[in-house]
């Protein structure tokens, strides 16, 4: 076996063994201390008013609770999805939920929106 056959084997393993991690993206949310936070480490919330993997919180709703977007080239995956939006913008939802931060936590780990509007916003968790 001549000196290229060798590179062409040896590089057709490189790409053979890195094609697998390519192909796991990593979750739009991490899990801390038992709820979800953006990679940010801010909280991720739920509203209790959205039904049917749509958001009702936009306008002024969305500006006090921006939604946790989602970029053109994500994709779903297993119980993570991505909605469009009414604005036209596309979110992460987790098991059908809308998920969003909020504007009055400015620390990772802060809760100040769980529990708000007579329990509509709740901290979001994985099941």
């Amino acid at each position: 076996m001549n000196y290229f056959t060798q590179s062409i084997k040896v590089l057709g393993i490189a790409v053979a063994l890195a094609l697998p991690a390519s192909a796991f993206a990593a979750e739009p949310a991490m899990v801390k201390d038992g709820m979800f936070t953006d990679h940010k480490g801010m909280t991720l919330y739920t509203f209790g008013k959205d039904s049917g993997g749509k958001s009702m919180c936009n306008d002024k709703c969305a500006a006090n609770w921006p939604p946790f977007k989602a970029e053109s080239g994500d994709k779903p995956m297993d119980e993570w999805t991505v909605i469009n939006r009414d604005d036209g913008t596309m979110q992460w939802a987790y098991d059908g939920k809308p998920l969003y931060t909020f504007v009055k936590d400015t620390k990772a780990g802060e809760k100040n929106g769980d529990g708000l509007m007579d329990g509509a916003w709740k901290v979001a968790k994985p099941d």
